[in-house]
């Protein structure tokens, strides 16, 4: 994921600052999800999908190696869904 992550805010042009401020997380925390030190929890996966109008799929389960080329037009699944917490 930490690839996956990482790949999705360069791809979108936002700094960590940025993209921590848009997902509600600290620059730590999302440095933390980078780094695989961490992973997010549902409701911030949520504010994931809802930012960057990927789908759950998209954002958890890419390869490393296809993480660079995913952008918002990219994805092929409903990104409407949410994840439903257990």
């Amino acid at each position: 994921m930490k690839a996956t992550l990482k790949a999705i805010r360069v791809n979108n042009g936002w700094s960590q600052e940025e993209a921590a401020s848009l997902f509600g997380i600290s620059v730590a925390t999302l440095q933390n999800y980078e780094l695989g030190r961490t992973f997010p929890d549902v409701p911030i996966i949520n504010n994931i999908i809802k930012v960057t109008g990927l789908s759950y799929d998209d954002i958890i389960f890419l390869p490393t190696k296809d993480a660079k080329s995913v952008t918002k037009n990219d994805s092929t699944n409903d990104t409407s869904k949410e994840i439903e917490e257990t």
